[in-house]
């Protein structure tokens, strides 16, 4: 009897173990996925400034040909 009760505890332990197991994938993942997101958001900033830029350029030039 003591050494099924002692085979349930160890299976149960491994069970808990293999269970909580997986944080550091996951954690990875989303390290990714936030990376990313980061990315993009840079890159559309970076996109709205050079749009600014050429605009401002194109203004500049326009007021030089129209004087």
């Amino acid at each position: 009897m003591k050494k099924i009760i002692a085979s349930l505890i160890v299976c149960g332990f491994a069970v808990a173990m293999v269970a909580c197991g997986g944080k550091k994938e996951e954690a990875a993942a989303k390290a990714k996925a936030d990376s990313i997101a980061t990315a993009d958001s840079i890159s559309a900033v970076e996109a709205v400034a050079a749009a600014a830029a050429a605009a401002d350029t194109l203004a500049v030039d326009s007021a030089a040909v129209v004087k």
